[in-house]
């Protein structure tokens, strides 16, 4: 009976075998990828496997117990566990075991990265990763990839020493192929907890240890193009291969419901470029307000076509609206929080320039589309999704903030200025190093002030005055020096109560109901928006270092039940109907829940 029961589950994970290194890319794009060979690489350990991930990409049954056994983890390796074949190996004529040879080849894809010299994309791209194909699954397609399998001659290292380096090569860090356990631990923590809360972005599948803070780390996600993908053609003025990309995305999209409507002729450009505009202007008023640091640059890189995170290495959540924060990477520094929006516009600006290029085989200057009227349409598209976000951040519902929007839109915009001067207000001390990077601490912690202030005036039924208005926003970098009031700090927050209170009295009359059971209401939802024990950057790398420092390591199913519940304590949604008698967090995941209320005003 044992054997019968193993038979039929090393059969029913027939789905991993799918994950062969073919795409439809490659048919699409020749000179879009470099194709390597690949063998099996021995001696990894299984330390991570996202269950929900693989339920809803149909690599497991959705009734499959989230608990490892013999056959599922030996798939999971001999699927995962691959090195490439790379140019080095091949120079020196290195000869494998047939067994241990993979029979399909695996891309790595070209696109633009700004730090590399001929700012064109011939020598960029994935420099340590490869694809390991696309799964189809109810509706829904999924392309796979892995970090750490192997050096590509796409690396920086090689394009800038012009050689090949060996795989593992101790002399170059991000040449040598090799990716980071601690960091892979990180991204399938933070990306469970962003696509928890609606953001969208890349999701860890597997993480492979190979010891000495070496791994494999397996990403999905429904669509892993970057826009750099598609620059790289328009900075290579190369017609026919940006076309064929354009195409087989707009294509791909169509799939979805989202993109029925996309026309099938010439007219599905404007098709594709609204959309692209439309989901990046929301994402840069998102990002600003949820506190999400994701590099965006000129060169497209380090975002996804659809605006999802991808590359967590740089990717934070502040606690704070720390917006000076720059991520050095070691030759410049970063664009910061505030930063985004333009890089946004200038990415849908780019994307005029190459609409118009594939239409009419013509390059123009980007310089021609800087007054287009789509971009007049981004910032209408960020501006209403910033007075949404704000609405949503006091606690009001979706349906209550359209009705303040539609009745009372100036009132909306006055609060979001007199929040803007709270919440941009840095501390006298000035910028900062910190160890990776620069930065400025902000003087109010705004999510505070928003749970905690409408109990307040629920309580005691009036203003607060100066002092006691400050003493509740103010974050633990405050300094009496940046708490000082003069006159014009005096009026912001009579301003601010005097908003905050109207448009309360105002959604009151709207719904016809008193103003106390409005604030009951809001209330209840920001304690949940605005927690306090809401996870950041540096509560994230605290964590991964206590699990991976623990004398006895973690074992896979024990990581994601942890993972699971530090998750679910992050829920941000308040119209979620959790369960009403929820199970006690466990120590373990009460000493994460404690670091994270510890670090949560944090970078």
């Amino acid at each position: 009976m044992g054997q019968k029961k193993a038979l039929e589950e090393k059969k029913s994970y027939g789905k991993f075998d799918r994950l062969d290194g073919s795409h439809p890319f490659k048919k699409v794009l020749p000179k879009g990828f470099i194709d390597y060979p690949a063998r099996i690489r021995r001696g990894g350990k299984l330390k991570y496997f996202n269950y929900d991930l693989a339920k809803e990409m149909g690599l497991i049954s959705h009734d499959h117990p989230n608990q490892m056994n013999s056959e599922l983890e030996e798939k999971i390796l001999e699927t995962f566990s691959i090195q490439i074949i790379n140019e080095y190996d091949q120079m020196k004529n290195r000869s494998f075991p047939k067994d241990e040879v993979k029979a399909g080849t695996y891309m790595a894809t070209r696109y633009l990265q700004l730090q590399h010299e001929d700012k064109k994309g011939k020598t960029s791209g994935d420099g340590r990763s490869v694809w390991n194909g696309q799964i189809k699954h109810r509706g829904k397609t999924w392309d796979v990839s892995s970090g750490g399998t192997g050096a590509t001659r796409l690396s920086p290292a090689t394009s800038k020493f012009n050689k090949f380096f060996e795989t593992g090569d101790p002399s170059i860090s991000y040449g040598c192929g090799y990716a980071e356990l601690d960091e892979g631990i990180a991204t399938a923590l933070m990306s469970k907890i962003f696509n928890a809360n609606q953001v969208k972005t890349e999701q860890t599948l597997v993480v492979i240890d190979f010891g000495n803070n070496i791994s494999i780390n397996v990403r999905a996600y429904q669509n892993l193009l970057r826009p750099s993908h598609f620059f790289m053609y328009l900075k290579q003025d190369d017609f026919n291969s940006l076309k064929a990309i354009t195409d087989y995305y707009i294509d791909t999209q169509r799939e979805k419901k989202s993109w029925e409507n996309c026309p099938s002729n010439k007219k599905r450009y404007d098709f594709f470029l609204k959309k692209m505009n439309e989901r990046f202007a929301k994402l840069a008023a998102d990002f600003e307000d949820q506190y999400i640091f994701c590099w965006l640059d000129w060169d497209g890189d380090n975002i996804l076509m659809d605006g999802g995170i991808i590359d967590y290495g740089s990717v934070r959540q502040f606690g704070l609206f720390h917006y000076e924060y720059r991520y050095d990477d070691d030759d410049r520094y970063s664009t910061n929080l505030i930063e985004q929006k333009s890089k946004a516009k200038y990415t849908i600006q780019t994307f005029l320039q190459l609409v118009d290029f594939v239409k009419n085989n013509e390059k123009k200057p980007i310089s021609d589309f800087a007054s287009d009227p789509l971009l007049e349409d981004f910032e209408k598209i960020y501006e209403e999704q910033k007075n949404l976000n704000i609405l949503h951040r006091i606690g009001f519902s979706a349906r209550r903030a359209k009705q303040l929007l539609k009745r009372h839109r100036k009132l909306v915009e006055d609060f979001r200025k007199t929040f803007s001067y709270f919440e941009k207000s840095k501390c006298d001390k000035g910028m900062q190093e910190i160890p990776d990077g620069i930065t400025c601490d902000a003087v109010f912690s705004m999510r505070k002030f928003l749970r905690e202030y409408p109990q307040i005036f629920l309580i005691e039924g009036q203003w607060l005055d100066d002092s006691d208005f400050l003493e509740v926003m103010k974050s633990s970098f405050a300094s009496e020096k940046d708490l000082e009031i003069n006159s014009y700090r005096k009026q912001k927050i009579r301003d601010f109560q005097a908003i905050y209170h109207e448009l309360i009295h105002e959604v009151s009359k709207i719904f016809q109901e008193k103003e106390h059971e409005t604030l009951i209401e809001i209330i209840k939802r920001s304690n949940i928006i605005n927690k306090s024990a809401r996870v950041t950057g540096d509560s994230v790398t605290i964590i991964v270092d206590k699990i991976l420092n623990r004398s006895k390591s973690y074992q896979a199913d024990e990581l994601y039940d942890l993972f699971d519940s530090i998750t679910r304590s992050q829920n941000l949604d308040p119209d979620i109907k959790l369960n009403k008698n929820p199970q006690k967090p466990n120590q373990k995941v009460m000493q994460m829940i404690n670091i994270i209320e510890e670090h949560r005003e944090g970078l």
